[in-house]
C-alpha cells in the first residue's frame, strides 16, 4: 500500500509539472502564424495576403535563379527608354538572376495566360506617378507572351497611357497623378525637382478621377513628389506648405500632404457612386541613393541583392509607408459598408534590399546628362516584375481560385 501511495504522488507531480508546458504548446499552436512575420519585420502588416493558409508572400527574401526572367528587351517594346537598362548599355546582368522566395511557401512565375483569363472582360488602372507606370510596363512585358494591346489615345491627358486587348476585352490604363490629387506647378525653375507646386490635398486629380468609375481594378501608389517644394491648399485656401520658404505660410512636413493625398483618393473612390472596382494600394518603393543624395553625388552601382542587415528602410520611408498603410486601413473599414474592397499590395520589404535594379547611369540616352543617375525607377526586366507576380496572385484570390496555394 505504501509503494502504491508513493507512486500515486510520483504520478500526481509529474502531471502538474507537465500541465502549465502543456497550456503553453497550446497557445503557441493557436498564435496565427503572421504574428510571427508581424514581429520579425520592420513593416507592419495589418492586412494579411497568404498563398494557401500559412504564407504571406510578402515576407521571404531573395534566392539565385541562373535561368533569369522570363522576357528580354528584345522580346518586350513596351519598356521606356529610361528603364530600357539593357538597352542602353549595362553592362551586369547579375541583378536579373534572382528571384523573390517567400517564406513558407513557392511564388509561382507569372502565367501571362491565366492573368488575361482572369481579367477577361475587365479593366486595370495604375494611378500615380511614373513608378506607376514602370509597373504597369512590366505588366505589359509579361504579357506579351500572349500578344500585345492596341494602343488607346487620350488627347486630355497625353501623359496618361491606355492599351486594349482585344480577344480578352481587357483595358490596362496608367494616369498620370504624380500627388494622387490635384496639382499646378506655380514656381518652375531649371531643376524638376526644384519646382513649387500648389497641391490641393483636397481635390482628387482629374485625370483619374474623371474616369475611374469605369475600372474593375485600382492600384493606388505615391511618394518621391512629396519630398519636392509645395504649397498645400485646403479648400481653395492655403494652409501651409513644404519647403516653399514663404513669409506668414505655416512650415508643414511632407507627411501633412502625404496623409492628405491618400485619403482624398480613397474617399473619392468610396463617395462615386459607380465605383465598384477593387483596389490595391501598392506600397512605398525606396530609393537607393549611397554616398550622397540626387543632387550630391550619389549613385547607385550595386550589382545584386543586400541583406534586409544591411539595408533598411531610412529616412522618411517608414513613416511614409506607415501613413500609407493606415489610410487603406480606414478605407477599408468604411468600404465594408458599401460593398467596395481595399487591399494591400505589399513590395517595399522585397525592394529596399534591391539596389542593383535601379538604371542607375543607364537610365538616360547618350545625349543626356549622364552624371545624375537613376535610382529611382526600375529597369525592365527586374526586381519590379516582382509587384505584378504578387498582383496575380492577389487577383486569384479575389476570383476565390486556389491555383498556385
Amino acid at each position: 500500500m505504501e509503494l502504491l501511495s508513493t507512486g500515486k504522488k510520483l504520478l500526481h507531480n509529474a502531471t502538474m509539472k507537465l500541465i502549465p508546458v502543456t497550456i503553453a504548446l497550446i497557445l503557441l499552436v493557436m498564435i496565427p502564424l503572421n504574428l510571427f512575420s508581424h514581429f520579425s519585420s520592420p513593416w507592419p502588416s495589418p492586412v494579411s495576403t497568404k498563398l494557401g493558409k500559412k504564407c504571406d508572400m510578402f515576407r521571404g527574401r531573395w534566392v539565385q535563379f541562373p535561368k533569369g526572367p522570363s522576357y528580354t528587351n528584345v522580346t518586350c517594346h513596351h519598356i521606356f527608354d529610361q528603364q530600357n537598362c539593357m538597352k542602353l548599355g549595362r553592362p551586369d546582368t547579375e541583378f536579373l538572376k534572382w528571384r523573390w522566395k517567400p517564406d513558407e511557401c513557392e511564388l509561382p512565375f507569372f502565367d501571362a495566360a491565366q492573368f488575361l483569363e482572369l481579367v477577361r472582360g475587365k479593366s486595370m488602372a495604375f494611378i500615380g506617378d511614373s513608378l506607376a507606370r514602370n509597373q504597369m510596363e512590366s505588366l505589359l512585358c509579361l504579357l506579351a507572351s500572349e500578344g500585345d494591346p492596341v494602343a488607346v489615345s487620350n488627347t486630355k491627358y497625353p501623359l496618361s497611357k491606355s492599351c486594349l486587348y482585344t480577344d480578352y476585352n481587357f483595358t490596362v490604363a496608367s494616369f498620370w497623378s504624380p500627388y494622387l490629387v490635384k496639382d499646378i506647378v506655380a514656381k518652375p525653375t531649371a531643376g524638376t525637382a526644384d519646382s513649387l507646386t500648389n497641391v490641393y490635398v483636397d481635390e482628387a486629380h482629374e485625370a483619374w478621377m474623371s474616369q475611374i468609375e469605369k475600372f474593375s481594378y485600382v492600384i493606388v501608389s505615391a511618394g518621391i513628389w512629396f519630398f519636392r517644394p509645395q504649397v498645400y491648399y485646403e479648400n481653395g485656401n492655403i494652409v501651409g506648405c513644404h519647403l516653399c520658404h514663404k513669409k506668414n505660410v505655416t512650415n508643414l512636413t511632407a507627411l501633412y500632404g502625404y496623409r492628405k493625398a491618400f485619403q482624398t483618393t480613397f474617399r473619392t473612390l468610396l463617395r462615386l457612386k459607380n465605383f465598384k472596382g477593387v483596389t490595391f494600394l501598392r506600397t512605398v518603393s525606396p530609393s537607393h541613393f549611397e554616398n550622397g543624395e540626387w543632387n550630391t553625388g550619389g549613385n547607385c552601382v550595386r550589382t545584386k541583392p543586400v541583406s534586409s542587415k544591411e539595408m533598411r528602410l531610412e529616412g522618411l520611408y517608414p513613416e511614409m509607408y506607415s501613413t500609407q498603410v493606415e489610410e487603406l486601413n480606414a478605407a477599408e473599414k468604411l468600404g465594408r459598408k458599401r460593398g467596395l474592397k481595399f487591399r494591400l499590395l505589399d513590395t517595399t520589404e522585397a525592394l529596399v534590399v534591391r539596389p542593383d535594379g535601379h538604371p542607375g547611369y543607364y537610365g538616360k540616352r547618350v545625349h543626356e546628362n549622364m552624371t545624375i543617375p537613376d535610382c529611382v525607377h526600375w529597369c525592365l526586366p527586374g526586381p519590379i516584375d516582382t509587384w505584378n507576380e504578387f498582383l496575380l496572385q492577389m487577383l486569384k484570390m479575389e476570383g476565390g481560385s486556389s491555383l498556385g496555394q
